[in-house]
């Protein structure tokens, strides 16, 4: 029995999977391919149906974008690729009904990331989303206990959490191999231009402007928004450092335990131009733990330098050392060698696509290695970082609760959330 979008709509979770959608624990034979659908196919998203088309153990059976063009030519593409035409949804609330589709890959604008998985799990099926896993704070235990409470695999975007090099330096710097590690430093430096100013206009008659807005309040169309340049309005994006930054933050975090801090600043701002943008092309957050380890994150937008080689890359040190990237120095500046390497680990082999069918077919959760705990974390990360910029303060940070106490908590709070537009509202699960 198939859905109508109406019928999505206006049931819970329960009568959906009950009415036909994939229950909980399917088995997929040998042979059978997982029915992908990718949602947001502008950019990232041609990524994610080459991904899924080139693996033998799926297929991308249907395509979502508010805008025609877009979904066109990605159709047509796809067609001409293999044989097949997929379906087209311009409104992913009727591809939730649809209950051919197994898994939804999602990446879309950061705004719509936490709202579209968690249909996708309230519709019984399982989700790839993009790195943020979440817009703002108050997303990530929504999504967390959606994917509990359907028993649906979620696997986040942070591709490095399946890269065999990657997994292998956080297990040496666990084992001690630079001493205790007291602090860790996340870069991000990519030239970012101005993006100029214009005033607003009517949307372009093959952009369904309302569903692209989706959870975001209305607001007037302007070309600076689509397709890229919205990572850097707060409505709709989280700057740099939860665009490219996001993935920076998770190996930090990674190698720093996995926590919420208690305290957080940072500062910055959009230097050398004046533009429409709104988030800092130049940001420097820090961030305090329990046991008083520190991580330290750096956007620059601008021409810099590199440190240590890196541009884009991560730093911890140690009583005994540091690391650069994934290589290992001693306090002399000697090289530490590794005699282990990586291994031979099929589920973390380099392709996260790969990793997400394998947790499909599996049903272990154990083995996911981004499950959306985990991204909850990092994103929280970037989304603390920019409120403690929005506010100009310092944050004091209860990890258990996920809020901020104390001097200016009520207007930092505010930011943790958002307001939502009606009809496209995150739901409170947790």
């Amino acid at each position: 029995m198939a859905l109508t979008r109406r019928q999505f709509l206006g049931t819970s979770a329960a009568a959906v999977v009950a009415a036909g959608t994939m229950a909980k624990g399917k088995v997929f034979g040998a042979n059978e391919r997982i029915r992908v659908a990718c949602v947001g196919i502008h950019g990232r998203g041609g990524s994610h149906i080459g991904g899924f088309t080139a693996l033998g153990g799926s297929e991308v059976v249907a395509l979502c974008d508010p805008d025609a063009h877009v979904l066109e030519g990605r159709a047509k593409a796809l067609e001409e690729k293999t044989g097949k035409k997929p379906k087209t949804y311009v409104d992913m609330r009727d591809l939730m009904a649809d209950d051919s589709i197994d898994a939804v890959s999602f990446a879309t604008p950061n705004h719509w990331h936490a709202l579209g998985s968690i249909w996708a799990c309230q519709a019984g099926k399982d989700v790839y989303v993009e790195k943020p896993m979440t817009h703002n704070v108050f997303e990530g235990r929504q999504l967390v206990a959606a994917a509990e409470e359907h028993g649906r695999v979620v696997l986040v975007g942070t591709q490095r959490r399946s890269d065999p090099g990657w997994t292998r330096a956080i297990q040496r710097l666990r084992e001690g191999v630079i001493g205790e590690v007291y602090m860790a430093r996340a870069l991000c430096y990519k030239n970012r231009d101005s993006i100029g100013s214009g005033e607003p206009h009517d949307p372009p008659p093959h952009l369904d402007w309302t569903l692209w807005q989706g959870p975001a309040q209305e607001r007037p169309y302007s070309s600076r928004y689509v397709h890229y340049n919205w990572h850097w309005f707060w409505d709709y994006g989280n700057g740099d450092i939860g665009n490219q930054g996001v993935h920076q933050m998770d190996v930090a975090v990674w190698g720093l335990g996995e926590r919420l801090p208690v305290r957080v600043s940072s500062m910055g701002g959009r230097y050398t131009y004046e533009d429409q943008a709104e988030t800092p092309n130049t940001q420097v957050a820090t961030f305090r733990y329990d046991d008083g380890k520190m991580l330290v994150f750096e956007v620059r937008g601008r021409a810099t330098n590199d440190e240590g080689g890196q541009r884009v890359g991560n730093l911890f040190y140690g009583s005994e050392g540091y690391m650069v990237g994934s290589t290992c120095f001693d306090k002399k500046n000697n090289e530490i060698p590794d005699e282990q390497g990586p291994g031979d680990d099929i589920w973390v082999n380099g392709n996260h696509f790969d990793t997400f069918l394998r947790l499909v077919r599996s049903r272990d959760m154990s083995k996911n290695p981004a499950p959306p705990r985990i991204g909850h974390v990092g994103a929280a990360h970037c989304h603390l970082a920019n409120v403690a910029y929005r506010v100009e303060q310092q944050l004091e940070f209860d990890p258990d609760r996920e809020k901020v106490t104390g001097y200016g908590s009520r207007k930092a709070n505010k930011l943790l959330t958002r307001n939502y537009r009606k009809g496209f509202e995150v739901p409170k699960l947790a």
